[in-house]
């Protein structure tokens, strides 16, 4: 039976990526600190060769330590094991070794492709559930999860304080599973020279425009934010009569002026309405509107459709998290999304990029 939405109390899910070195571990102890507050126990499955150790001197928490094989089970174990010792908090540090590390999933698959003489489908149909259940298990879990990734990295050009090209080592997509973004409320990307995070996916609208150091006071922060939502004992109590009514939506107009911009910027409707958290345009709260043009702002292109600068492009693709090489010489990027990845492909579609059997790539030439 349908009943009013009503967001309800819940467990943090973060996810915090970048690449090595770029502060991951103390970025996502310093949330925990703040999430958890000063009596809350806090647990680290560590297959970072005990490197969450290191830290100690921020404050108390205990460590629990995965080494090789990364298998998906072993991970399971260590949430299940924290749940029975009652943490509040885990940090899964880091998810990408069960992806990626040895006796991670790829590392499955491929065994069970040699195996099934060279048929991977018979590797990723045992592996996708295998992975599936480790979702599961964090997603399920009573206890706040924050999860680090590594991400790729990419050189990009960008203008240092003399207005001159300097390549400059940035993150992409993390290493995990695609879409693996889009099973927690916030997701964080850190960089390597200064260790400042903005938020690539942010449910809350805490950290709206967010550019800067993870601090326990952030924590705090989202910690007041899980806790602001009605508890579902009382949701459970409340009848119609007692339901006060909705917030507002947004007039007609507003949903033609968002119609006009999803179709401007090249956004994805559906990635949009999911973000925004609703089936419907119409169904946009009013207070929302701000935010919902801002989100789509981000991905605004020029009116007249022609490529922006090379920085421009570079900077576009590493928010997005597409794989890219620079040709500096031919003024050209070479963009290599995932062959699963759809979104992307649509994306640089939109941007003036052409596929190229030759390089096995989406091309753009850059103007002079």
């Amino acid at each position: 039976m349908f009943q009013k939405a009503v967001r309800k109390r819940a467990k943090a899910r973060i996810g915090i990526c970048g690449p090595a070195g770029s502060g991951k571990t103390m970025s996502a102890l310093k949330l925990a600190f703040g999430i958890v507050g000063p009596t809350g126990k806090i647990a680290v499955l560590d297959t970072e060769n005990e490197s969450a150790s290191l830290y100690a001197h921020l404050g108390d928490y205990h460590v629990a330590v995965i080494k090789p094989p990364f298998t998906v089970e072993k991970y399971i174990s260590g949430i299940r094991e924290a749940e029975k010792l009652g943490y509040d908090l885990i940090i899964i540090d880091s998810l990408s070794h069960a992806w990626a590390g040895t006796g991670g999933i790829l590392e499955f698959v491929d065994s069970r492709t040699e195996s099934a003489k060279g048929n991977k489908f018979a590797g990723w149909r045992e592996a996708t559930p295998k992975h599936n259940s480790l979702v599961d298990a964090m997603l399920q879990s009573q206890m706040h999860v924050i999860a680090t990734m590594r991400s790729k990295t990419e050189y990009v050009l960008v203008d240092d304080e003399r207005g001159k090209k300097v390549p400059k080592k940035v993150g992409m997509a993390p290493i995990q599973r695609e879409g693996m973004d889009f099973e927690f409320t916030l997701v964080f990307d850190v960089d390597q020279e200064r260790h400042i995070a903005t938020t690539s996916k942010d449910r809350t609208e805490i950290f709206d425009g967010f550019h800067g150091k993870l601090t326990e006071e952030h924590g705090s922060s989202i910690r007041a934010w899980l806790e602001s939502g009605e508890s579902a004992q009382n949701h459970a109590g409340t009848t119609q009569e007692q339901q006060p009514s909705g917030p507002k939506s947004i007039t007609q107009d507003q949903v033609m002026e968002l119609e006009a911009k999803i179709s401007e910027v090249g956004a994805d409707r559906d990635k949009f309405l999911a973000y925004m958290g609703v089936n419907r345009l119409e169904d946009i709260p009013a207070e929302r509107m701000t935010a919902a043009l801002k989100a789509l702002e981000a991905k605004t292109k020029k009116s007249d459709g022609t490529p922006g600068t090379v920085t421009d492009i570079t900077a576009i693709l590493a928010a997005r998290r597409i794989p890219f090489k620079l040709d500096e010489t031919n003024k050209e990027v070479y963009a290599t999304p995932s062959y699963q990845d759809t979104a992307s492909k649509e994306f640089l579609k939109t941007k003036g990029f052409k596929w190229s059997s030759s390089y096995k790539a989406w091309v753009i030439k850059m103007a002079a």
